[in-house]
């Protein structure tokens, strides 16, 4: 598992971790995550006709602004320059289920994990404030890190255990 917490000196105190000393390198991180949805809302979203517009593609531009907004939303995280983002839906209408995958890549001193699982988030919350009018009974769940490569701790990828 991990090496420790990076975050706090030797007092305890929170710190923002010191990358100057570091290389660049290429860093990629995907994330993913689901909403649960009644039917009714599934096919609003399928046939695009939710009175607020086009769901999944505002809620893409939404998690792309969320991924650049990282380091202003969790106190620790370095600013980053984003040099790819992309917001992909899948729809499971047997389930009921909307999965959202972001996927972030730079170049840079530390990874992009924390953006990839921001930008994940901040689409399910849109999906779910462009769709309570319909319904508020919906769960957002499973948002996790499925894989990152890059970096000194090197590759992951999420396993189920």
């Amino acid at each position: 598992m991990g090496k420790g917490l990076t975050h706090f000196d030797e007092k305890g105190n929170a710190v923002m971790v010191d990358v100057s000393g570091k290389e660049p390198t290429f860093r990629t991180a995907r994330a993913a995550g689901c909403i649960l949805v009644s039917s009714e809302i599934m096919e609003a979203v399928a046939a695009g006709n939710v009175k607020k517009g086009d769901v999944l593609g505002v809620a893409r531009v939404a998690g792309i602004m969320g991924v650049k907004q990282t380091s202003s939303l969790i106190p620790l995280c370095h600013p980053l320059p984003i040099q790819k983002c992309s917001v992909d839906f899948e729809l499971d209408r047997e389930n009921s289920r909307i999965y959202v995958y972001c996927t972030v890549k730079t170049e840079g001193k530390t990874g992009v994990e924390m953006e990839a699982l921001t930008g994940v988030q901040t689409a399910l919350l849109t999906i779910y404030d462009m769709c309570k009018a319909i319904d508020k009974h919906m769960v957002m769940s499973d948002i996790h890190l499925l894989e990152k490569t890059g970096g000194k701790s090197g590759d992951f990828r999420f396993e189920k255990s």
